[in-house]
């Protein structure tokens, strides 16, 4: 797992760096995030993870079980499947309760539905077949199909996995249809919360570059956690401004949304295109200035200096940041004290935050030293004038 952003290891002096290099990103997913970490690191991130929920395990599950006897004691017409790994674990529940057989039964006589092709694939890995699937993995798919057939009087069975179904269920019960949930998994509480509290310190501080979300649950708890700390409106300013929060699909935005908060989402709601789009989302929002006959792109715990990648402190960051803010202008001593984090009153622990920082870009002369008066960024001379006014 991934409890704190692992800084790249790669040398300065090389160009093969991943895309997401530089920025550091948080995962909250429970489920399936060490493949998540793994993706955002192949492509250079480092990673902070700090699961918001936890799963409770679904043999250990009594709701689970009481739905399964329900079922088995009166069938229903229909059965909608919506996640592989939900319809895996309801069999090998079923399996340790003595009830798989039963179970598989059951299913092989109603209309089974399937949301997308890995559902189909457990599906008929238990030997079943399902009646229809949707090309669109969508859900509001399934529903349009569902009150076109008609559902008055039908007995629908909706495997839940965790995560609201907005209008779904309430849908099926207007239209006549009596549903019943089946909760293959439910959420709690991480049992260690100190994760997500360092994520939420991180996150305020924006020593995170964006958060992932892959349930609307995770989103929930986040925010719900932030609200006991004190630090709600702390959160929503760093993910209205500076930290880009990124969800898996629409669903998973909604509690976001319902604060005002914009997310951005992949077209496909996968973790592989979840990744692909921070890959252009985060590059394209890192600030690029010509200076000193260098192209720099300021990233979050790095610069690119002519593409080559410099890690560079965090008191190196702040300095570089407030730099950046007025690009040519001569920032002060004491204002640049101010943006360091801690560092009290004596203005030097700017001189060796900032030979710190010019060390750790490899070219000195990107910052000149404006004697009794403060730093600069040099600036290339045909930039000056579209900056003159910043």
């Amino acid at each position: 797992m991934y409890e704190e952003p692992q800084r790249s290891q790669q040398r300065p002096d090389r160009q093969d760096h991943g895309p997401l290099a530089g920025f550091t990103v948080g995962v909250t997913a429970a489920r399936r995030a060490d493949e998540l970490g793994a993706l955002l690191q192949r492509r250079g991130a480092a990673v902070s993870h700090a699961p918001a929920l936890r799963i409770v395990p679904l043999a250990d599950d009594s709701e689970l079980l009481a739905a399964t006897r329900q079922l088995l004691g009166e069938k229903p017409d229909i059965v909608v499947a919506t996640t592989a790994i939900g319809f895996r674990g309801w069999v090998e529940a079923a399996d340790g309760w003595g009830l798989g057989g039963e179970l598989l039964a059951m299913l092989q006589n109603v209309e089974l539905l399937a949301r997308g092709p890995k559902v189909k694939g457990a599906i008929r890995a238990q030997g079943l077949t399902e009646e229809w699937s949707p090309s669109s993995e969508s859900m509001a798919e399934v529903l349009d199909r569902l009150l076109e057939e008609g559902v008055e009087g039908r007995r629908i069975a909706v495997q839940l996995h965790g995560e609201p179904l907005p209008g779904f269920v309430e849908a099926l019960r207007v239209g006549g249809a009596k549903v019943v949930g089946v909760p293959v998994y439910r959420w709690m509480p991480p049992e260690d919360i100190g994760p997500v509290d360092r994520l939420l310190d991180a996150t305020v501080a924006r020593g995170l570059d964006a958060v992932t979300f892959t349930s609307a649950l995770a989103a929930t708890s986040l925010l719900g956690r932030a609200e006991d700390r004190g630090l709600l409106p702390e959160l929503l300013a760093a993910l209205h401004h500076d930290v880009l929060p990124a969800c898996v699909g629409p669903v998973t935005a909604l509690p976001l949304q319902a604060r005002g908060i914009d997310t951005v989402q992949p077209e496909r709601f996968r973790l592989g295109p979840l990744v692909q789009l921070l890959c252009q989302e985060l590059p394209s929002r890192a600030r690029t200035l010509p200076i000193a006959g260098h192209r720099v792109e300021i990233r979050g715990h790095a610069v690119l200096v002519d593409d080559q990648l410099r890690p560079v402190p965090p008191a190196g960051m702040s300095l570089l940041r407030a730099l950046s803010r007025r690009p040519g202008w001569v920032v002060a001593r004491a204002e640049l004290l101010r943006a360091l984090p801690g560092a009290g009153r004596d203005e030097h622990a700017v001189e060796t935050a900032m030979a710190r920082l010019r060390t750790a870009l490899g070219a000195p002369k990107l910052i000149q030293t404006v004697v009794k008066r403060g730093y600069r960024l040099a600036l290339d001379p045909a930039a000056d004038a579209k900056y003159a006014d910043v």
